[in-house]
Formats: structure tokens, sequence, C-alpha cells
């Protein structure tokens, strides 16, 4: 399967319903105690894209899209409306936002990601797809210079820096990002009768692990 660099129309995922997904297998005990583990290190997004659509013209687009991708043949970029920025929605973006790592006097390439916290646990997600031109990169304080001081890979997430940084350096970054996606379905079922009296089709769609 390959990845088509290409996000779904950021009008129509406005509205979709969607959010992370875990998986937790629950054995009860014979004493009503329970055991629980899982086998995912890390959360899947799952979406519904049919949600976003409001008028004739999204289902033509829809459609559209749909048939440019195979439907489940290929990948693509999605812009979560609820999570696609390194800063709270109520902050502007910073060079600071996210760490990224420290630097060991070697290593110039370091992987953009994002910090989930609450209480005393932090998950990390790894963010493979940013939006170009919107990282912004610092090493402790010092904002770099994009171009000059740093290049991004916009289809990985990797920063690499002209030179590397200094041991113990805090390396931060700012960004947009999209969710590489594919969709979960081969068949969408479109009636626009159904559509004009209310209903709107469901148009699945699943996170991608690249």
């Amino acid at each position: 399967m390959s990845f088509h660099d290409i996000r779904f129309p950021a009008n129509l995922s406005f509205g979709a319903l969607g959010g992370p997904e875990r998986r937790t297998e629950v054995v009860e005990l014979a004493n009503g105690h329970e055991e629980r583990n899982t086998p995912w290190s890390a959360s899947r997004r799952r979406y519904d894209a049919g949600m976003g659509l409001r008028a004739l013209d999204d289902l033509e687009a829809l459609a559209a899209f749909f048939e440019a991708r195979a439907g489940m043949l290929h990948g693509f970029r999605w812009k979560d409306w609820g999570d696609y920025r390194s800063a709270p929605a109520s902050k502007p973006i910073t060079a600071t936002d996210q760490l990224l790592g420290l630097g060991d006097g070697e290593s110039r390439e370091f992987q953009l990601r994002k910090a989930y916290t609450s209480g005393a646990q932090t998950w990390w997600r790894s963010v493979t797809k940013p939006v170009a031109g919107t990282v912004l990169a610092a090493i402790g304080q010092e904002a770099m210079t994009l171009g000059e001081d740093y290049t991004v890979d916009a289809a990985t997430g990797i920063v690499t820096f002209a030179r590397a940084p200094e041991t113990g350096a805090e390396i931060h970054a700012g960004f947009e990002f999209d969710v590489p996606v594919r969709f979960d379905t081969d068949l969408i079922q479109i009636s626009v009768a159904s559509f004009k009296a209310g209903e709107v089709p469901k148009v699945p769609v699943v996170e991608l692990r690249l």
C-alpha cells in the first residue's frame, strides 16, 4: 500500500466524528478482580468522514477523493480539527511547545512528537505528517531559522539541524500536523434523496501506523 501525500478536504473533515481508540484486554478473575493488558503501545484514531458533509457538492468531492485513493488501497492526510496543533487551542504555536529530546553533541535528527499529560502520566505521540511551513524549532530557548539552522521532512516529521546540538541542550518544536489515515471501507453508499432529508453516509476512516 502506498501513501498519497494529499489532505482530505479540510472543510469536509470539519465536523467529522472521531478520536483516539485503545485496545484493552480485560480478564475477570474468579474472585471478582480484573487483570488488564494491552497489545497496543499507542492509540489509533478513527473518524467518520460522512459527518462533515453538508451539501451535494460535498458528496461529489468525497466521491472523487475516494476514487482517487482507490478505496482502502492508498493512505492520505487527515486534519483532525480537535487535535492538530502542538500548542493548546487557546494559545499560539511557538518554537518551545514540545520537547523533542536532548542533544548529545552528535545527533542532528529529531522526531517531532507531542506530549499528552494527565497527573503524573505522560504519553508521547510521534508526529509523522507535519504541515509544511508550520514547524518552528528551538535549541534551548533560542529559536532557530528554517532553511538555515534546520530542515523538516514533511513526509516523516524528522527535524534535521545543520549542526548537532550540544550535549544536554533541550530541543523543542512547535507545529501543525495531519493524521496519516486510509478509508476503512471499499464501499460508499450515497442516496441523494436521503441526504437531502438529513441522512449522511457513513464513511469510516482509520489511522495508519507508519
